[in-house]
Protein backbone atom coordinates (compact mmCIF):
# COMPACT_ATOMS: atom_id res chain seq x y z
CA UNK A 1 0.00 0.00 0.00
CA UNK A 2 2.83 2.43 0.79
CA UNK A 3 4.37 1.83 -2.65
CA UNK A 4 1.00 2.51 -4.30
CA UNK A 5 0.66 5.77 -2.35
CA UNK A 6 4.17 6.78 -3.40
CA UNK A 7 3.40 6.03 -7.06
CA UNK A 8 0.19 8.09 -6.90
CA UNK A 9 2.04 11.08 -5.42
CA UNK A 10 4.77 10.89 -8.08
CA UNK A 11 2.07 10.55 -10.76
CA UNK A 12 0.34 13.72 -9.56
CA UNK A 13 3.61 15.63 -9.74
CA UNK A 14 4.35 14.13 -13.15
CA UNK A 15 0.99 15.26 -14.46
CA UNK A 16 1.84 18.77 -13.30
CA UNK A 17 5.18 18.72 -15.13
CA UNK A 18 3.65 17.38 -18.32
CA UNK A 19 1.08 20.15 -18.17
CA UNK A 20 3.65 22.89 -17.59
CA UNK A 21 4.21 23.57 -21.30
CA UNK A 22 0.52 24.23 -21.99
CA UNK A 23 0.63 27.78 -20.50
CA UNK A 24 3.22 28.71 -23.16
CA UNK A 25 0.38 29.27 -25.61
CA UNK A 26 -1.15 31.84 -23.27
CA UNK A 27 1.95 34.06 -23.08
CA UNK A 28 1.62 37.01 -25.44
CA UNK A 29 4.12 39.25 -27.24
CA UNK A 30 7.19 37.71 -25.61
CA UNK A 31 10.01 35.86 -27.34
CA UNK A 32 10.89 32.31 -26.32
CA UNK A 33 13.92 33.42 -24.29
CA UNK A 34 11.89 36.01 -22.39
CA UNK A 35 9.21 33.52 -21.46
CA UNK A 36 11.77 30.85 -20.56
CA UNK A 37 13.66 33.18 -18.22
CA UNK A 38 10.58 34.46 -16.37
CA UNK A 39 9.00 31.03 -15.92
CA UNK A 40 12.43 29.82 -14.81
CA UNK A 41 12.49 32.35 -11.98
CA UNK A 42 9.33 30.73 -10.65
CA UNK A 43 10.27 27.13 -11.53
CA UNK A 44 13.90 27.12 -10.35
CA UNK A 45 14.00 29.76 -7.62
CA UNK A 46 10.68 30.85 -6.11
CA UNK A 47 8.84 27.55 -5.71
CA UNK A 48 11.92 25.38 -4.90
CA UNK A 49 12.80 27.92 -2.18
CA UNK A 50 9.29 27.70 -0.74
CA UNK A 51 9.48 23.91 -0.91
CA UNK A 52 12.84 23.93 0.89
CA UNK A 53 11.36 26.03 3.70
CA UNK A 54 8.99 23.15 4.49
CA UNK A 55 11.98 20.98 5.40
CA UNK A 56 13.77 23.36 7.77
CA UNK A 57 13.63 22.02 11.37
CA UNK A 58 13.22 24.36 14.33
CA UNK A 59 16.26 26.48 15.24
CA UNK A 60 17.91 25.66 11.91
CA UNK A 61 18.47 27.29 8.51
CA UNK A 62 19.07 26.18 4.95
CA UNK A 63 22.76 27.07 5.33
CA UNK A 64 23.00 24.75 8.33
CA UNK A 65 21.48 21.91 6.33
CA UNK A 66 23.64 22.55 3.27
CA UNK A 67 26.78 22.42 5.44
CA UNK A 68 26.29 18.66 5.80
CA UNK A 69 28.15 18.14 2.53
CA UNK A 70 27.45 17.76 -1.16
CA UNK A 71 26.01 21.23 -1.68
CA UNK A 72 28.55 22.42 -4.24
CA UNK A 73 28.39 19.13 -6.12
CA UNK A 74 24.61 19.46 -6.31
CA UNK A 75 24.92 22.98 -7.75
CA UNK A 76 27.51 21.88 -10.33
CA UNK A 77 25.30 19.01 -11.45
CA UNK A 78 22.49 21.55 -11.58
CA UNK A 79 24.51 23.74 -13.93
CA UNK A 80 25.04 20.73 -16.21
CA UNK A 81 21.36 19.86 -15.93
CA UNK A 82 20.61 23.45 -16.97
CA UNK A 83 22.02 22.66 -20.40
CA UNK A 84 19.51 19.83 -20.59
CA UNK A 85 16.75 22.17 -19.48
CA UNK A 86 17.55 24.61 -22.27
CA UNK A 87 17.67 21.98 -24.97
CA UNK A 88 14.61 20.31 -23.45
CA UNK A 89 12.60 23.42 -24.18
CA UNK A 90 13.97 23.49 -27.72
CA UNK A 91 13.00 19.84 -28.25
CA UNK A 92 9.37 20.82 -27.52
CA UNK A 93 9.73 23.59 -30.06
CA UNK A 94 11.02 21.34 -32.85
CA UNK A 95 9.17 18.08 -32.11
CA UNK A 96 6.11 19.07 -30.13
CA UNK A 97 5.12 18.15 -26.57
CA UNK A 98 4.53 14.45 -27.24
CA UNK A 99 7.55 13.37 -29.28
CA UNK A 100 9.96 15.95 -27.82
CA UNK A 101 9.32 14.92 -24.23
CA UNK A 102 9.31 11.22 -25.13
CA UNK A 103 12.81 11.22 -26.64
CA UNK A 104 14.35 13.59 -24.11
CA UNK A 105 12.76 11.97 -21.07
CA UNK A 106 13.56 8.47 -22.28
CA UNK A 107 17.24 9.27 -22.53
CA UNK A 108 17.06 11.06 -19.20
CA UNK A 109 15.36 8.06 -17.57
CA UNK A 110 18.08 5.65 -18.65
CA UNK A 111 21.13 7.71 -17.80
CA UNK A 112 19.59 9.30 -14.70
CA UNK A 113 18.75 5.91 -13.19
CA UNK A 114 21.87 3.95 -14.12
CA UNK A 115 24.55 6.60 -13.52
CA UNK A 116 24.01 6.77 -9.72
CA UNK A 117 23.98 2.97 -9.51
CA UNK A 118 27.20 2.67 -11.51
CA UNK A 119 28.93 5.45 -9.56
CA UNK A 120 28.01 3.78 -6.26
CA UNK A 121 29.51 0.48 -7.41
CA UNK A 122 26.25 -1.47 -7.71
CA UNK A 123 26.36 -4.82 -9.49
CA UNK A 124 23.94 -4.46 -12.41
CA UNK A 125 24.23 -8.11 -13.40
CA UNK A 126 22.90 -9.70 -10.21
CA UNK A 127 20.15 -9.24 -7.63
CA UNK A 128 18.56 -5.82 -7.22
CA UNK A 129 21.01 -4.31 -9.70
CA UNK A 130 19.84 -6.66 -12.42
CA UNK A 131 16.20 -5.87 -11.61
CA UNK A 132 17.04 -2.18 -11.95
CA UNK A 133 18.79 -2.71 -15.28
CA UNK A 134 15.92 -4.75 -16.72
CA UNK A 135 13.42 -2.15 -15.54
CA UNK A 136 15.34 0.62 -17.28
CA UNK A 137 15.54 -1.47 -20.47
CA UNK A 138 11.77 -1.93 -20.41
CA UNK A 139 11.36 1.82 -19.96
CA UNK A 140 13.67 2.56 -22.88
CA UNK A 141 11.84 -0.03 -25.02
CA UNK A 142 8.53 1.70 -24.36
CA UNK A 143 9.98 5.09 -25.22
CA UNK A 144 11.62 3.69 -28.36
CA UNK A 145 8.22 2.43 -29.49
CA UNK A 146 6.77 5.89 -28.91
CA UNK A 147 9.67 7.38 -30.85
CA UNK A 148 8.85 5.00 -33.71
CA UNK A 149 5.27 6.23 -33.61
CA UNK A 150 6.65 9.75 -33.94
CA UNK A 151 8.68 8.81 -37.00
CA UNK A 152 5.59 7.22 -38.58
CA UNK A 153 3.71 10.42 -37.95
CA UNK A 154 6.43 12.44 -39.68
CA UNK A 155 6.43 10.10 -42.69
CA UNK A 156 2.67 10.28 -43.14
CA UNK A 157 2.28 14.05 -42.86
CA UNK A 158 2.85 16.72 -45.44
CA UNK A 159 5.05 19.69 -44.61
CA UNK A 160 1.91 21.83 -44.31
CA UNK A 161 0.35 19.41 -41.85
CA UNK A 162 3.54 19.29 -39.78
CA UNK A 163 3.69 23.06 -39.58
CA UNK A 164 0.01 23.23 -38.66
CA UNK A 165 0.53 20.87 -35.72
CA UNK A 166 3.95 22.18 -34.67
CA UNK A 167 5.00 25.59 -35.97
CA UNK A 168 8.79 24.98 -35.99
CA UNK A 169 8.73 21.23 -36.70
CA UNK A 170 12.20 19.89 -37.63
CA UNK A 171 12.64 16.13 -37.12
CA UNK A 172 16.43 15.71 -37.48
CA UNK A 173 17.33 18.84 -35.53
CA UNK A 174 14.69 18.02 -32.93
CA UNK A 175 15.95 14.47 -32.37
CA UNK A 176 19.54 15.63 -31.85
CA UNK A 177 18.45 18.35 -29.46
CA UNK A 178 16.17 15.94 -27.56
CA UNK A 179 18.96 13.37 -27.14
CA UNK A 180 21.33 16.03 -25.80
CA UNK A 181 18.58 17.26 -23.50
CA UNK A 182 18.06 13.77 -22.11
CA UNK A 183 21.72 13.06 -21.38
CA UNK A 184 22.31 16.40 -19.67
CA UNK A 185 18.98 16.33 -17.83
CA UNK A 186 20.09 13.10 -16.15
CA UNK A 187 22.49 15.26 -14.12
CA UNK A 188 19.52 16.38 -12.02
CA UNK A 189 19.29 12.97 -10.39
CA UNK A 190 23.06 12.93 -9.91
CA UNK A 191 22.68 16.24 -8.10
CA UNK A 192 20.02 14.75 -5.83
CA UNK A 193 22.30 11.80 -5.08
CA UNK A 194 25.22 14.14 -4.32
CA UNK A 195 23.06 15.86 -1.72
CA UNK A 196 22.30 12.67 0.23
CA UNK A 197 24.20 13.92 3.35
CA UNK A 198 21.91 16.96 3.41
CA UNK A 199 18.81 14.76 3.26
CA UNK A 200 20.13 12.59 6.10
CA UNK A 201 20.92 15.61 8.27
CA UNK A 202 17.50 17.09 7.56
CA UNK A 203 15.85 13.90 8.80
CA UNK A 204 18.13 13.64 11.83
CA UNK A 205 17.14 17.15 12.92
CA UNK A 206 13.49 16.18 12.92
CA UNK A 207 12.15 17.30 9.55
CA UNK A 208 9.40 15.27 7.91
CA UNK A 209 10.58 12.58 5.51
CA UNK A 210 8.03 13.93 3.03
CA UNK A 211 10.01 17.15 2.52
CA UNK A 212 13.57 16.08 3.37
CA UNK A 213 14.73 16.12 -0.28
CA UNK A 214 13.49 19.67 -0.95
CA UNK A 215 16.64 21.53 0.24
CA UNK A 216 18.76 19.48 -2.19
CA UNK A 217 16.28 20.02 -5.02
CA UNK A 218 16.65 23.76 -4.45
CA UNK A 219 20.43 23.52 -4.79
CA UNK A 220 20.14 21.68 -8.11
CA UNK A 221 17.62 24.16 -9.49
CA UNK A 222 19.87 27.05 -8.45
CA UNK A 223 22.58 25.54 -10.64
CA UNK A 224 20.11 25.12 -13.47
CA UNK A 225 18.97 28.71 -13.14
CA UNK A 226 22.57 29.94 -13.49
CA UNK A 227 22.84 28.21 -16.87
CA UNK A 228 19.44 29.31 -18.10
CA UNK A 229 19.62 32.94 -17.04
CA UNK A 230 23.01 33.27 -18.75
CA UNK A 231 21.69 31.86 -22.01
CA UNK A 232 18.39 33.75 -21.97
CA UNK A 233 19.99 37.13 -21.27
CA UNK A 234 22.50 36.44 -24.05
CA UNK A 235 19.61 35.74 -26.41
CA UNK A 236 17.80 38.86 -25.21
CA UNK A 237 20.85 40.93 -26.15
CA UNK A 238 21.53 39.08 -29.40
CA UNK A 239 17.92 39.19 -30.62
CA UNK A 240 17.19 42.60 -29.07
CA UNK A 241 14.28 41.12 -27.14
CA UNK A 242 15.22 42.57 -23.76
CA UNK A 243 12.47 45.13 -24.22
CA UNK A 244 9.89 42.32 -24.03
CA UNK A 245 9.64 42.65 -20.27
CA UNK A 246 8.78 46.34 -20.30
CA UNK A 247 7.20 47.15 -23.66
CA UNK A 248 3.93 45.23 -23.27
CA UNK A 249 0.79 46.81 -21.78
CA UNK A 250 0.15 46.24 -18.09
CA UNK A 251 -2.65 43.75 -18.65
CA UNK A 252 -0.41 41.70 -20.99
CA UNK A 253 2.43 41.83 -18.46
CA UNK A 254 0.11 40.59 -15.71
CA UNK A 255 -1.20 37.85 -18.01
CA UNK A 256 2.32 36.71 -18.86
CA UNK A 257 3.50 36.74 -15.25
CA UNK A 258 0.51 34.67 -14.13
CA UNK A 259 1.00 32.05 -16.83
CA UNK A 260 4.75 31.96 -16.21
CA UNK A 261 4.04 31.38 -12.51
CA UNK A 262 1.57 28.64 -13.42
CA UNK A 263 4.13 26.99 -15.70
CA UNK A 264 6.72 27.28 -12.94
CA UNK A 265 4.70 25.65 -10.18
CA UNK A 266 3.49 22.90 -12.52
CA UNK A 267 7.07 22.16 -13.54
CA UNK A 268 8.35 22.12 -9.95
CA UNK A 269 5.54 19.81 -8.83
CA UNK A 270 7.34 16.82 -10.39
CA UNK A 271 10.29 17.08 -8.00
CA UNK A 272 8.15 18.08 -5.05
CA UNK A 273 6.10 14.94 -5.73
CA UNK A 274 9.22 12.84 -6.33
CA UNK A 275 10.63 13.72 -2.92
CA UNK A 276 7.34 12.95 -1.19
CA UNK A 277 6.80 9.74 -3.16
CA UNK A 278 10.28 8.39 -2.42
CA UNK A 279 9.59 8.66 1.30
CA UNK A 280 7.07 5.82 0.85
CA UNK A 281 9.72 3.61 -0.82
CA UNK A 282 11.97 3.47 2.25
CA UNK A 283 11.51 -0.30 2.61
CA UNK A 284 12.13 -1.02 -1.07
CA UNK A 285 15.69 -0.22 -2.25
CA UNK A 286 14.81 -1.18 -5.83
CA UNK A 287 11.88 1.23 -5.96
CA UNK A 288 14.07 3.97 -4.49
CA UNK A 289 16.70 3.43 -7.18
CA UNK A 290 14.04 3.12 -9.87
CA UNK A 291 12.06 6.20 -8.75
CA UNK A 292 13.78 8.50 -11.26
CA UNK A 293 12.86 6.21 -14.14
CA UNK A 294 9.30 6.01 -12.81
CA UNK A 295 9.01 9.80 -12.87
CA UNK A 296 10.36 10.03 -16.41
CA UNK A 297 8.05 7.23 -17.62
CA UNK A 298 5.03 8.98 -16.17
CA UNK A 299 6.16 12.25 -17.73
CA UNK A 300 6.26 10.55 -21.13
CA UNK A 301 2.82 9.01 -20.66
CA UNK A 302 1.20 12.28 -19.61
CA UNK A 303 3.03 14.32 -22.25
CA UNK A 304 1.66 12.05 -24.97
CA UNK A 305 -1.83 12.38 -23.54
CA UNK A 306 -1.37 16.16 -23.81
CA UNK A 307 -0.04 15.68 -27.33
CA UNK A 308 -3.26 13.92 -28.28
CA UNK A 309 -5.39 16.61 -26.62
CA UNK A 310 -3.44 19.34 -28.41
CA UNK A 311 -4.04 17.52 -31.71
CA UNK A 312 -0.35 16.94 -32.42
CA UNK A 313 -1.32 13.46 -33.64
CA UNK A 314 -4.25 14.67 -35.73
CA UNK A 315 -4.49 13.13 -39.20
CA UNK A 316 -2.10 10.20 -38.60
CA UNK A 317 -2.94 6.65 -39.62
CA UNK A 318 -4.52 4.14 -37.26
CA UNK A 319 -1.26 2.13 -37.25
CA UNK A 320 0.58 5.11 -35.79
CA UNK A 321 -1.94 5.50 -32.97
CA UNK A 322 -1.74 1.75 -32.27
CA UNK A 323 2.06 1.91 -32.01
CA UNK A 324 1.77 4.93 -29.71
CA UNK A 325 -0.66 3.13 -27.40
CA UNK A 326 1.59 0.04 -27.34
CA UNK A 327 4.53 2.19 -26.29
CA UNK A 328 2.52 3.76 -23.48
CA UNK A 329 1.39 0.29 -22.34
CA UNK A 330 5.02 -0.87 -22.13
CA UNK A 331 5.84 2.20 -20.03
CA UNK A 332 2.97 1.45 -17.66
CA UNK A 333 4.28 -2.11 -17.31
CA UNK A 334 7.74 -0.73 -16.49
CA UNK A 335 6.23 1.05 -13.46
CA UNK A 336 4.93 -2.24 -12.09
CA UNK A 337 7.87 -4.47 -13.04
CA UNK A 338 10.09 -3.93 -9.94
CA UNK A 339 7.27 -5.24 -7.71
CA UNK A 340 6.57 -8.34 -9.75
CA UNK A 341 9.82 -10.10 -8.82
Amino acid sequence: MEIIIGLIIIAIGSFGQSSSYVPINKVKKWSWESFWLVQGIFAWLVFPFLGALLAIPDNCSLIDLWSAGGAWEAIVYGILWGVGGLTFGLSMRYLGVALGQSIALGTCAGFGTLFPAVFSGSDLLHGDGLTLLIGVCITLAGIAIIGYAGSLRAQNMTEEEKRAAIKDFALTKGLLVALLAGVMSACFNLGLEAGTPIVEKTKQLGASDLFAQNPVTFLVTIGGFITNVTYCLFQNIKNKTGKDYFSVPNHVLLNNLLFCALAGILWYSQFFGLGMGKSFFANSPVMLAFSWSILMSLNVIFSNIWGILLKEWKGVQQKTITVLICGMAVLIFSLLFPNLL
